[in-house]
């Protein structure tokens, strides 16, 4: 009996396990029937072998006998996302897809997924409310929704999520008033460029302005909401005690308090005044060029919705007395025998409107009264004098070519240093790019691309082969400009060792060449390598930068490197791109391009006049090298295997 009993429990326990096994399998094989749903419905570009376990397929990342994560970010990903596919992922704690083409609402049944601690869904087309199920993930960190065409109100349930660090809704339609949010968690927060109105919440006053434009809110760290009142500079306890003070003060006393007082502000006014008449006669002009600098500023790389027209001459806040000490310190200085149709008061009159804030100073766009439009840099942190100043301005202003923004005259006084370019009406390439994502976004085609990098090549072979040998040593896509036919027109040039190290150290962060410490020390082989991390941008959409931040930061050529060596083809190039097939050869190419560039030993790396020649080669196949063609080439599918491979 005993013996029976032993063997009917060793029995049970080997069924135990067998189910047990069985029960394990079943997981792993609905994650696997789960994701070839997902696949098959939106992800035709994913390349998953069903001869291996999903596992390793790309993207994929398991804990034992589930499906934990799921990246496939810019893999070309169409459609909306049914239910019973994700949503079957119940042990998903990482959701990755942004940069694709996903729309309409998020199924229902992800909120099944109640260990999920990231989602990164930024830069698709997801529509309607931000859904209620994200209410039950108590362990989401990192949320980014931005980029999408959500609507209606921020839910106030974000609250129950009190591990929430990373809080990104901008760029959606999103309306009504910002909920009181108190996550004590909560780092990283934007809610830019929605609909929202009413008042910042206390709980979100510590962020900076950035994270609330674009919409009707109001109050810090915005300005003061219609009808507020600004905090009283006196303490406010004194109106109510102040009568019983009173009483208890005499006569004499209150007398001396009126005389001190009235003593203190008489020679307080004689020292005001006194100080206006000495300012008054440092000045020279009818407008000091320092109220430019009173101006609003924003960053180049941002396109401002809209614009702000401030007169320099209207308005009382800028008028100033006339005097003329020294009529050469007012003058503008005219390059290339170019008509002196106007001065220096002309330009200081002139409607300005902020461009923005780069790297070197700060932008404007001037209109002037009798209808000439120029741009005006107005440069920062100048280090050297009068004579060197002029000497290099004097070699940039003898710059002459079609892909260069050509340097018409330039202003210096001790306090002052300004620039006078042609105006160019279609902004910059950042601002093309990465400026607006949604709806209503004309996207930039292979053809306007590879025109775009055919032309800043060109622009900046012209410098490196000039007899002067100079190097531009600031090339980012904020610099390159646009004419109206999207030809690109190099700026900047010949400024970088105009002003100081310190501030300007950072200024190509992302596209700095890795040999390069010091910010003024530049060199051709870093513009080339500066210049195939732009072309890289062109390519994939992403705009560069030095290092990861969280998910979101991109360092364009280790990110490349690292994605074409498991060749996830798709993945590398701009969604935006992945419409036409036509040329994805040619991308592939150019491709290559970019990484010969951004190669790490200086040496390695072609000279400015080898990358135009290749460029040129990879335009053929549109009929004409200068892209005053549209011609198309036969279509032809690119095989995964033909991407290259990089060390």
């Amino acid at each position: 009996m005993e013996s029976w009993f032993s063997a009917s429990v060793c029995i049970a326990v080997l069924l135990i396990g067998a189910c047990g096994n069985h029960a394990v399998g079943e997981d792993l094989a609905s994650d696997t029937v789960a994701l070839n749903a997902f696949r098959q419905n939106v992800g035709r570009f994913v390349k998953w072998d069903q001869n291996t376990s999903a596992c390793n397929w790309q993207g994929i990342l398991c804990n034992g006998s589930r499906v934990t994560e799921l990246r496939l970010p810019a893999v070309g990903l169409v459609g909306q996302i049914l239910p019973g596919t994700l949503g079957n992922l119940t042990e998903l704690r990482v959701l990755s897809l942004r940069f694709n083409l996903l729309s309409g609402p998020l199924p229902a049944d992800l909120g099944k997924c109640t260990h999920m601690r990231n989602l990164y869904l930024q830069n698709n087309q997801f529509s309607g409310p931000i859904p209620s199920f994200i209410s039950k993930w108590p362990n989401l960190v990192r949320l980014n929704l931005a980029s999408n065409r959500f609507t209606g109100p921020i839910p106030s349930y974000f609250n129950s999520l009190q591990r929430l660090g990373t809080l990104y809704l901008e760029n959606n339609s999103l309306n009504g008033s910002l909920p009181s949010l108190k996550l004590p968690n909560l780092q990283q927060f934007n809610v830019s460029f929605n609909k929202l109105n009413g008042s910042v919440p206390s709980g979100l006053k510590s962020f900076s302005s950035d994270a609330f434009l674009g919409n009707s809110l109001c109050g810090s760290p915005l300005p003061l909401c219609p009808g507020s009142i600004a905090p009283a500079l006196g303490p406010s306890s004194e109106s109510s005690s102040g009568s019983k003070g009173k009483d208890k003060l005499g006569a004499g006393a209150i007398v001396g308090i009126v005389l001190g007082s009235l003593a203190f502000l008489l020679v307080l006014f004689l020292i005001i005044f006194l100080c206006k008449r000495k300012r008054r006669s440092k000045r020279t002009t009818a407008v000091d060029v320092n109220t430019i600098s009173k101006a609003p500023e924003m960053h180049l790389d941002k396109a401002p919705d809209a614009t702000e027209d401030l007169s320099l001459s209207n308005s009382k806040e800028y008028s100033v007395t006339v005097q003329e000490p020294d009529k050469n310190n007012k003058r503008l200085v005219f390059f290339q025998g170019g008509a002196r149709t106007f001065d220096l008061e002309d330009l200081l009159r002139a409607s300005a409107e902020v461009l923005g804030k780069g790297s070197v100073g700060t932008a404007y766009k001037a209109v002037l009264e009798f209808g000439i439009v120029v741009a005006v840099k107005r440069l920062k942190d100048v280090i050297i004098g009068q004579k060197e100043f002029v000497q290099q301005i004097e070699v940039v202003g003898k710059m002459n070519h079609q892909n260069l923004v050509p340097l018409r005259a330039y202003y210096f006084s001790k306090d002052e240093k300004l620039l006078v370019y042609d105006y160019m009406p279609m902004g910059s390439l950042s601002a093309l790019l990465h400026g607006n994502r949604g709806a209503g976004r004309t996207p930039l085609d292979w053809e306007t691309r590879s025109r775009i990098a055919l032309g800043a090549a060109r622009g900046i072979e012209y410098l490196h082969g000039n007899g002067s040998q100079i190097s531009h040593g600031n090339i980012k896509s904020s610099n390159i400009l646009l004419t109206k036919d999207y030809n690109a027109c190099v700026s900047d040039f010949g400024l970088a060792q105009l002003v100081s190290a310190t501030p300007s150290a950072s200024r190509i962060v992302g596209y700095r060449a890795p040999e390069v410490t010091d910010a003024r020390r530049i060199s051709q082989k870093a513009d080339v390598y500066s210049f195939g991390v732009l072309l890289l941008e062109l390519l994939t959409g992403k705009a560069p930068t030095h290092g990861s931040v969280n998910d979101d930061g991109v360092d364009l050529p280790r990110w490349v490197q690292s994605v074409v060596r498991e060749e996830w083809t798709a993945e590398v190039f701009d969604i935006e791109l992945l419409r036409n097939h036509n040329f994805e050869e040619d991308m592939v190419q150019l491709l290559q391009v970019a990484m010969d560039c951004v190669v790490q030993y200086p040496d390695q790396r072609p000279a400015m006049k080898e990358v135009v020649k290749r460029i040129q080669e990879v335009r053929r196949s549109l009929g004409d090298v200068d892209g005053n063609d549209h011609m198309s080439k036969p279509a032809s599918e690119l095989e995964m295997g033909a991407m290259p491979k990089f060390d």
